[in-house]
């Protein structure tokens, strides 16, 4: 294993609580990831008011979920998109110049 792939020790914090995770990935990539959790959390997070931390680390998995599944579907629908344009290009090629033509 290169030391590109070696698992780097990454400490991070959610709700208050330190962890400390071994991940391949790079420390500040990590970090992130626990940033964007940490932010999913606080907008959750009732103003002022206390919340269950398992609750509402459940709720921001969810939330995160959907954000990636509509991504997905967003995704899919792209490019679905970009191959029946595709296709219509390729017929529009056929009737200017079909393969036949094309052939020595």
């Amino acid at each position: 294993m290169s030391s590109a792939e070696q698992p780097h020790r990454v400490e991070i914090e959610i709700l208050g609580q330190r962890l400390v995770l071994r991940s391949a990935a790079p420390p500040e990539y990590v970090r992130s990831l626990a940033a964007y959790v940490e932010e999913a959390i606080r907008q959750l997070r009732p103003q002022g008011g206390t919340e269950n931390p398992a609750r509402l680390a459940v709720l921001a998995a969810l939330a995160i979920t959907d954000e990636l599944f509509h991504a997905r579907d967003h995704r899919a629908l792209g490019e679905a998109e970009a191959v029946k344009r595709m296709e219509g290009l390729l017929r529009l090629l056929d009737e200017v110049a079909p393969p036949s033509k094309l052939s020595p």
